[in-house]
């Protein structure tokens, strides 16, 4: 089975994410249900059925964190001034003025954190900025045709 790459921050995120909701978040769910449940008449019960959805909601993300974390691949986020998976990296594509520069967080979609888009490293994209530095032209195969991108700079997360 493939692994995921995840930085070590987004690693223990997930984690803390994954023991608050298997303990807290269950616990919360169950007395909402409880609490819904002594109102009487369950098919005709909104708060019932709203508890009931959340605890599967809840029971669904539990599963998928543990998903993500049984087959997760730590990768060390690099200092060298290179793109890695957790790397922040801004870019201009040819031909465009560095104000339309772009910004992005190149890694899986759990690594997002604020407002950042992600660029997944397995996509055409992500893959041709893993390893670039700061001023380097990379290329990419997209649908309409090969494009090239600059990259600009480089952050950590």
């Amino acid at each position: 089975m493939a692994s995921t790459h995840l930085s070590r921050s987004a690693y223990e995120r997930l984690q803390a994410e994954h023991y608050d909701l298997s303990t807290r978040g269950r616990i919360e769910v169950a007395n909402k249900i409880e609490v819904a449940r002594l109102m009487g008449d369950l098919s005709e019960n909104g708060d019932y059925h709203a508890a009931k959805d959340e605890q599967g909601h809840m029971e669904g993300r539990i599963r998928q964190l543990e998903h993500l974390l049984e087959n997760a691949e730590i990768i060390e986020v690099g200092t060298d001034g290179t793109v890695a998976t957790g790397s922040i990296v801004t870019f201009v594509y040819e031909g465009d003025t560095p104000d339309l520069a772009e910004t992005y967080l190149v890694g899986h979609m759990e690594e997002r954190t604020g407002d950042l888009d992600v660029v997944s490293p397995l996509s055409p994209l992500g893959a041709a900025l893993l390893g670039a530095g700061e001023g380097q032209w990379v290329s990419y195969e997209a649908p309409n045709g090969v494009l090239r991108v600059q990259v600009l700079k480089v952050d950590h997360a």
